[in-house]
């Protein structure tokens, strides 16, 4: 099915035209980050939910598990009554082949999959996936409105850290054969912190930048992919840091960038939405959505972001200052 895209039109929708902030590259000192990624084009795409959510709760409805057909475990039908045979050999067994609906998979009794959650510092949540019948397997991670792709190790593993956005810290792991597993583990520090995320499927990308006390592109407070200013174990925190969510090489990867914001409220933060113009993202829409968590309550809002002719190929949108734009979809 070919890919199919559309504008939002609600009020709701942060709608960003060609000149909300169209900029050379070389405006930007030097080689700009392309985020797009490589790779076959996907064949179809399905677009992150629309709209806007004010509540901490996931919208995650489960893939549907593969359906077993009626007759799978339906009993043998009555046969009519056996002739008199004492002199002939017992008839071999008969032999079926296995129906494709029934080949175990990796939620079987005999090979269980288990997610283990850790509250770790500055409200993180860090996640160990172990799905041994599962190798290399692509999933889908969910947790308080924010949805990325990873895929499991050789041995059917996978460890991330995902920031906290909502306290009760529910998170879901998705299979593609519709297998969930989830399970919580409390933030209650979650409240001291502030984060903003933009989120995005394939190509569809976008790039986070944080200009912290009045910095400009590539001075020290300048946060972005490039310098994510990573948080570390045991030392206080001096600003903001990015955290890079999502595993770019898995199939039709779902990729996200959060920005967790100074502890200090008075420490002044300015926010750009950007998008490079590449081959894969000139002349059409590009299609993301934003969230704000905020004492531990997310907003959520869909971003679009039209791009221009592939002339331009090299050049860099931006969306200046989003917040306001977010809290005012939230109010509506």
């Amino acid at each position: 099915m070919e890919l199919k895209r559309k504008v939002a039109m609600a009020a709701a929708t942060l709608s960003v035209a060609l000149g909300a902030g169209h900029l050379m590259q070389n405006g930007f000192g030097g080689a700009t980050q392309t985020a797009a990624l490589q790779g076959e084009t996907p064949q179809a795409i399905t677009p992150l939910a629309a709209g806007v959510s004010t509540g901490p709760a996931v919208e995650a409805p489960a893939p549907g598990a593969p359906v077993l057909p009626e007759t799978a475990f339906a009993p043998t039908p009555a046969q009519d009554a056996p002739r008199e045979t004492a002199d002939l050999p017992a008839p071999a067994p008969e032999l079926v082949e296995d129906a494709p609906d029934m080949v175990l998979s990796g939620d079987s009794i005999n090979c269980p999959i288990t997610l283990d959650l850790i509250a770790s510092a500055q409200a993180t949540l860090d996640l160990t996936l172990v799905a041994p019948c599962r190798a290399s397997e692509r999933v889908v991670i969910r947790h308080g409105g924010l949805t990325v792709t990873g895929v499991t190790s050789l041995t059917g593993t996978l460890f991330a850290s995902v920031p906290g956005m909502e306290p009760t810290g529910d998170v879901a792991v998705y299979f593609n054969d519709g297998v969930e597993v989830s399970a919580a583990e409390s933030l209650p520090d979650l409240p001291l912190y502030r984060r903003f995320a933009v989120q995005w499927v394939a190509e569809d990308a976008f790039q986070l930048h944080a200009f912290e006390s009045g910095a400009s592109y590539g001075e020290p407070g300048h946060v972005s992919a490039t310098n994510p200013a990573r948080r570390l174990q045991n030392v206080p925190m001096q600003g903001g840091y990015l955290s890079l969510l999502g595993d770019s090489n898995a199939p039709l990867p779902m990729l996200a960038e959060v920005y967790t914001f100074p502890l200090d409220p008075a420490q002044p933060v300015d926010l750009t939405i950007e998008a490079s113009v590449t081959e894969a993202t000139c002349d059409r829409e590009l299609l993301g959505e934003v969230l704000l968590s905020e004492g531990g309550t997310v907003t959520k809002t869909d971003l679009t972001m039209a791009t221009p002719s592939c002339d331009a190929i090299g050049d860099v949108l931006v969306l200046n200052n989003p917040l306001p734009d977010l809290k005012l979809a939230a109010a509506n």
